[in-house]
């Protein structure tokens, strides 16, 4: 890669970090527009492809805007500047801005948009609140002569078997004694037809995502000596992974729902809903369950977390107060843009990092336009009397 990298250099970072192979099926992610040779100098982080955003972008002289929120979220036949989309889509166009979005891909990563937002409230220990399953994997058992074990290995490794974490190549291997009798017909590597051979092998244990399965099996017949390779799969047991929906973490320091509706107010940018709360706010508070962004749909979740509060956005007034009826954790309920905004500086670091790590280096700014669409908050007192309410 160069110094300046190109814009399928950037994606491909931002892929990396976002798979968008792990967005929800509706979701609408990845590359908008731009043409992937161009290159890329400065990159814009902002929550909504809206006009100011793009504005913004033009202004500062951006060559991608990456967004979490989605331009085009349904399918469209056209994209005429004839509607807000469409003006929007068309500015970045001719003015040569690319746009990437990474929306739920980005939601349930490790680390994530709640990762960021548990981040900017200092909780620790934190972990999934809907856990992700894990890639389903399989465990791959084959026998080969001693001679032949480690480029077995390494064709085997090549085809994608043996990545566990941070680690490649991993295989474990013990020695041994095979035995066969060739039958009519065969060709064999060691021996001959109608002979019993025994020969010192080693067996060769890895494990590989499943959906390599056909690659790593292709692999080991076309590197394996044998005519007839003898080996085995086995699937692997379910396992919950750290990525998924919301967090769960703790504060350094107990506080009551008053005291954490305080923090959440200061940690976040200003909006003009601000902050609100459900619960007693003497109630203490030290484990929280977070959601960024949209969150209602994990209220069974929470209430069985063991979490004191749930914070999450654009709660409705039912599943609010059903919640609430249960007598579980409290509920802060703050903007949507102000919550998610908390990824974007977040997602820079990660990105600048992986480029860095790849000798390239990109101009960032994190947008703090307002792009929430709320602007008059008129509050009102707590406990309305009697005559206020006839």
């Amino acid at each position: 890669m160069t110094a300046v990298p190109s814009l399928a250099d950037v994606t491909d970072c931002l892929d990396r970090l976002y798979d968008p192979h792990r967005a929800e099926s509706w979701d609408a992610v990845g590359p908008v527009c731009g043409d992937p040779e161009q290159p890329v100098h400065k990159v814009l982080f902002a929550v909504d492809p809206v006009h100011a955003v793009v504005d913004e972008a033009v202004q500062w002289g951006a060559d991608l805007v990456v967004t979490h929120h989605p331009l085009l979220l349904r399918p469209v036949h056209g994209i005429a500047a004839t509607t807000p989309k469409g003006r929007v889509l068309h500015r970045l166009i001719s003015t040569g801005i690319a746009l990437q979005v990474c929306h739920t891909n980005a939601d349930t990563a490790d680390p994530g948009v709640s990762d960021a937002l548990a981040e900017a409230l200092g909780l620790s220990d934190l972990r999934p609140l809907a856990p992700a399953a894990a890639d389903p994997l399989d465990a791959l058992v084959v026998y080969v002569p001693e001679e032949g074990a480690q480029a077995l290995v390494d064709a085997l490794s090549a085809a994608g078997a043996g990545a566990i974490g941070d680690y490649d190549r991993c295989a474990f291997t013990a020695p041994g004694t095979g035995t066969f009798r060739p039958q009519p017909g065969a060709h064999p590597t060691i021996g001959a037809v109608g002979d019993i051979e025994q020969v010192r092998e080693t067996r060769v244990e890895m494990v590989l995502p499943r959906r390599l399965r056909a690659a790593v099996v292709s692999a080991l017949r076309a590197a394996h000596p044998y005519e007839e390779p003898a080996f085995h799969l086995v699937e692997m047991a379910a396992l919950s992974s750290s990525r998924g929906a919301g967090r769960i973490g703790v504060l350094a320091e107990a506080t009551t729902l008053q005291g954490f509706a305080d923090r959440v107010a200061a940690a976040l940018p200003a909006t003009a809903a601000g902050v609100r709360a459900a619960g007693d706010p003497e109630q203490p508070v030290r484990t929280v369950a977070l959601c960024g962004g949209a969150g209602d749909s994990y209220l069974d979740v929470a209430r069985t977390s063991g979490a004191d509060v749930y914070l999450t956005s654009d709660l409705r007034h039912h599943p609010a107060s059903e919640f609430r009826e249960y007598g579980g954790p409290a509920l802060v309920d703050v903007a949507h843009w102000a919550a998610e905004w908390t990824w974007l500086p977040h997602a820079e670091r990660r990105l600048v990092d992986a480029l860095s790590g790849q000798g390239a280096t990109v101009g960032t700014r994190v947008s703090h336009t307002r792009t929430d669409p709320w602007q008059i908050h008129v509050a009102q007192p707590v406990g309305p009397t009697e005559e206020s309410l006839r």
